[in-house]
């Protein structure tokens, strides 16, 4: 496989020395809670993290910008979290703040989860958080401290197209558009997507996220403290394999659930990753991200099913991959009454904003087979939900 694009190759070879420092892991760790800030009474939340980079340095092929990129998202986290912990106890009145009936979207990613999102947030009744609030939620910021904020999120977003000119074909990442929940999360298995780090997957799968979707509230709070209320609009596919913990956070949640052909959907995933990984690891192992993603998705998808059991039917809203998949402005008024909003002539007329492909994009082409996928083995895998989908479907 070659090395990459240009740019790609010149960072990896100006980063090669520093990347020494993934044989010392904890002190690579100790050196970033220094720069965000304290920890005490927070120890196992700096523990978590600590484990994830132990793990993300020990990842099989990782390239030097790989062990950036897995020092910055530690980083990032710590630095939120020290800043959230200080803002609530300078202002109490922040874990009043009601979030009453919020709207998650969720699904198998490439279920359009990001076009249900973008459409829910065409309203003026709604608020979704944009993805510079999401890499540093705070409150109202003088507008040099917005900006400054905002061109972090901009390197961000070009340095991944730079380093993967296809990605943004893919997933058209937006400094200023919404984006969804998994920047904000602690822990998702979407370090998995970026390098192998077989170590995390155990530790992943035994964890209780009930600490984190707690947080996950703290982060919209305080992104809604001091500001017009409005009802949240919130998004990720990795919501599916927690539905429980996220109900008990937010038990009025409303919660759209998007569908389509899983085999569909796992081969366009596989391509997202397979660009996304191509940034931190080399080479590649394609089949390794076929099976580790049919397992991966597998299970969110069983685990969705198990927790829709418990969701009342008003607080369920499914959404067949027909309805916005293939017209959106028919389907979008539909998705609107189904989660008890408002459609108006104003949304209608932004639509095309959200549901067209963003200018300078490429179709986007995948195949099962690139990734050592059959449809038999997405279908056995997949067989109970797509018993559900074939009842969507019907519907």
């Amino acid at each position: 496989m070659p090395s990459g694009p240009l740019p790609l190759t010149l960072a990896n070879l100006l980063l090669g020395p520093g990347s020494r420092a993934r044989r010392t892991p904890d002190r690579a760790f100790d050196r970033l809670v220094d720069a965000a800030g304290p920890v005490q009474d927070d120890e196992r939340f700096a523990d978590d993290f600590r484990h994830l980079l132990r793990c993300w340095a020990g990842a099989e092929r990782l390239t030097p910008v790989g062990w950036l990129s897995a020092r910055g998202h530690v980083g990032r986290h710590l630095a939120n979290r020290a800043r959230i912990r200080r803002l609530l106890a300078e202002h109490p009145d922040i874990e009043r703040e009601p979030v009453e009936r919020p709207v998650f979207v969720v699904g198998l990613p490439r279920t359009a989860t990001t076009l249900t999102h973008g459409i829910l947030s065409l309203s003026a009744d709604h608020r979704c958080p944009l993805l510079w609030e999401l890499l540093t939620p705070d409150l109202e910021l003088p507008p040099e401290e917005r900006e400054k904020a905002i061109t972090t999120a901009r390197r961000l977003v070009g340095g991944i197209n730079l380093f993967s000119p296809r990605f943004r074909h893919i997933h058209n990442l937006r400094p200023e558009g919404p984006e969804e929940c998994t920047f904000a999360l602690p822990h998702t298995v979407m370090p998995l997507s970026q390098a192998v780090i077989p170590e995390y997957l155990p530790w992943h799968e035994t964890r209780d996220f009930e600490a984190d979707y707690r947080y996950l509230k703290q982060i919209y709070q305080v992104l809604q403290y001091g500001r017009p209320r409005r009802r949240w609009v919130l998004k990720s596919p990795l919501h599916l394999e927690n539905l429980d913990a996220l109900r008990a956070v937010f038990p009025d949640a409303v919660i759209v659930w998007t569908h389509r052909d899983p085999a569909t959907a796992l081969a366009s995933f596989c391509s997202l990753v397979e660009h996304g990984m191509a940034v931190n690891t080399r080479p590649l192992d394609l089949h390794g991200i076929g099976a580790t993603w049919l397992e991966l998705l597998a299970r969110s998808a069983a685990r969705g099913l198990a927790a829709r059991a418990g969701i009342p039917r008003e607080s369920l809203v499914d959404v067949p991959y027909s309805w916005l998949g293939a017209d959106p402005a028919a389907g979008a008024p539909k998705l609107y009454a189904a989660v008890g909003a408002r459609w108006t002539e104003a949304d209608a007329a932004r639509l095309p904003a959200v549901a067209t492909r963003p200018r300078g994009t490429r179709v986007h082409s995948y195949d099962l087979a690139r990734y050592g996928l059959t449809r038999t083995d997405v279908d056995t895998a997949f067989a109970d939900y797509n018993a559900l989908r074939a009842e969507v479907d019907r519907a």
